[in-house]
């Protein structure tokens, strides 16, 4: 089973533009929107055509003209987030940002920064999967594959490392026949518990050497592994990406 998983791996970051040419940048630039039932629910505006930044070489993220125009949303892993402003002078941090969200006010109202850590976690580990996999630690489980509508689909239930924030510990992905990620289920730990969800990827585009997924809806799963036709929790759309090589 653990060759049968390591054989997927392989195949999909291959698939998504290869080991060589990922180990060769130090991020990502990304334009995207993102709204849906997740963001009416928690009190926070949606976000329209935002430029973002994803390191590609540890868990480090930062919004643009967030939370208004010239600042910046910094987020650094479970350590800190931070708003800085046009000029560079820190406006607010908060530490241990996790940790925040055992709260009884997050379950209804999120401010800037739970907003901060909650999209900077999440967007970075989507505009790093799956070549966030060549990183030590994780663990891979083959699961017996699908019959979807253009053919085999390959599963791996995935268990994170512990110095890589993400929804939830164990995940599950699934890869089509080209090896393009297609979907992958998660609980939403920081949203609660009961948040299980399976996020949909569509609309795949190649952005100077890497394939990414440019359609992302994020559907609630209330029972078994079957998603709900809506609402939609989060509706993610990419404009553009930019690979930032190494130099």
């Amino acid at each position: 089973m653990e060759r049968d998983a390591r054989t997927i791996i392989d195949r999909v970051i291959a698939a998504h533009g290869g080991e060589a040419f990922w180990r060769g940048l130090s991020g990502v630039e990304a334009r995207l929107s993102a709204a849906g039932f997740l963001f009416t629910t928690k009190g926070r505006p949606p976000l329209s055509h935002l430029r973002m930044w994803a390191s590609a070489t540890e868990p480090r993220f930062t919004f643009f003209d967030y939370p208004r125009p010239g600042w910046r949303g910094e987020w650094i892993g479970d350590e800190e987030v931070r708003i800085l402003d046009a000029d560079g002078r820190l406006m607010a941090r908060r530490e241990r940002p996790r940790e925040a969200f055992r709260g009884l006010r997050r379950q209804f109202r999120w401010d800037e920064l739970d907003f901060l850590y909650f999209g900077g976690y999440a967007t970075w580990n989507y505009l790093t999967t799956p070549f966030i996999f060549l990183r030590p630690g994780f663990e891979f489980e083959w699961l017996p594959p699908l019959e979807g509508p253009s053919g085999r689909i390959d599963r791996l239930r995935v268990t994170f490392p512990p110095d890589i924030p993400t929804h939830s510990r164990r995940q599950v992905f699934y890869f089509d026949e080209a090896g393009l990620l297609t979907r992958l289920d998660y609980t939403a730990e920081v949203v609660g518990g009961w948040a299980h969800a399976a996020h949909l990827c569509a609309d795949y585009r190649d952005f100077d050497g890497l394939k990414a997924a440019t359609r992302r809806r994020v559907r609630p799963i209330l029972f078994g592994d079957k998603p709900l036709p809506f609402p939609n929790l989060v509706a993610l759309d990419i404009d553009e990406i930019r690979p930032v090589r190494l130099g």
